[in-house]
C-alpha cells in the first residue's frame, strides 16, 4: 500500500483536491442559487438538487472544456512550436513528428514498448496521437454539456422575465454563451503561455516543470 501510494502520488493527490474542490462548490453553488432564488420569490433547492439541475453542470462543464482545451492545443501546439530555452518545448532543432527511430515505434520498438506501437499501420498510427484525440473527445464532450446545460439555465431565465425560449443552435450562436466560453478560454490560454515564457527564467527546484536551478536560460530540457 505504501508503494502503491508513493507511485501513484501525483494522480491520488490532485484527485482528492478535485473532489474536495467539487464538493466545496457544490455547497458554495448551492448557497448562492437559493440567494438568487429567494430574491427573486423563487423555490430554494436542497443539495441534491442542486447538484443535479442546469445551474450546477454549466458551472462545472464550462470549467472542464476549456481545461481540457488548454491541453488539446498543448500536446497538438508543442510538436511544431517551440520556445527557446523552456522546459515545456522542446529543443528548437527537433520541430516535428521525429523519426520512427526517435519515437521507438515499428522496428525500432524496444522489447517493453507498448504494443501498439510495434505493431505498425494503423494500429501505431492511432496509438502515436492516443493523447491528443483524448484531450480532443474530453474536450467536446464537455463543451457539448456545458451548451445543453447552459442552455436549459438560460431559457429558464427566458420565462422568468417573460422572453421566448431559444433553440440549442439559438443559445451556441448567442452572446451569452460565448462570453461564458471566452472568458475561461482566455485564461487557460494566458496561463500556459505564461507558464512556456516564465520557465525560460525562473526556477522552482525539484519539479519537473523546470529546469535544474543552475541551468543556462538558453538551454532546454525537456526532461526537466
Amino acid at each position: 500500500m505504501k508503494r502503491f501510494l508513493r507511485d501513484n502520488g501525483l494522480s491520488l493527490g490532485f484527485g482528492a483536491m478535485f473532489l474536495a474542490a467539487l464538493v466545496g462548490q457544490a455547497f458554495a453553488g448551492q448557497s448562492d442559487f437559493n440567494h438568487r432564488q429567494l430574491a427573486q420569490g423563487g423555490r430554494e433547492l436542497s443539495l441534491l438538487q442542486y447538484v443535479v439541475s442546469s445551474d450546477f453542470a454549466v458551472n462545472v462543464a464550462e470549467n472542464w472544456q476549456s481545461e481540457y482545451l488548454q491541453f488539446f492545443l498543448y500536446v497538438f501546439a508543442t510538436v511544431w512550436l517551440v520556445q527557446r530555452g523552456s522546459p515545456e518545448s522542446k529543443p528548437v532543432g527537433e520541430v516535428g513528428l521525429e523519426s520512427d527511430k526517435e519515437q521507438k515505434v515499428g522496428r525500432y520498438a524496444d522489447e517493453d514498448s507498448p504494443q501498439w506501437a510495434k505493431a505498425g499501420g494503423w494500429r501505431t498510427t492511432l496509438f502515436s496521437r492516443s493523447l491528443g484525440i483524448a484531450m480532443a473527445v474530453i474536450f467536446l464532450l464537455s463543451w457539448f454539456a456545458q451548451s445543453v446545460s447552459g442552455l436549459s439555465v438560460y431559457n429558464a431565465e427566458q420565462i422568468a422575465e417573460l422572453q421566448d425560449p431559444v433553440t440549442w443552435a439559438g443559445y451556441v450562436g448567442s452572446g451569452e454563451f460565448w462570453n461564458r466560453t471566452l472568458q475561461n478560454w482566455q485564461s487557460e490560454l494566458l496561463a500556459v503561455g505564461s507558464l512556456a515564457v516564465l520557465s525560460v527564467y525562473l526556477r522552482q527546484r525539484g519539479s519537473p516543470e523546470s529546469k535544474p536551478v543552475g541551468t543556462s536560460h538558453e538551454t532546454t530540457e525537456t526532461s526537466g
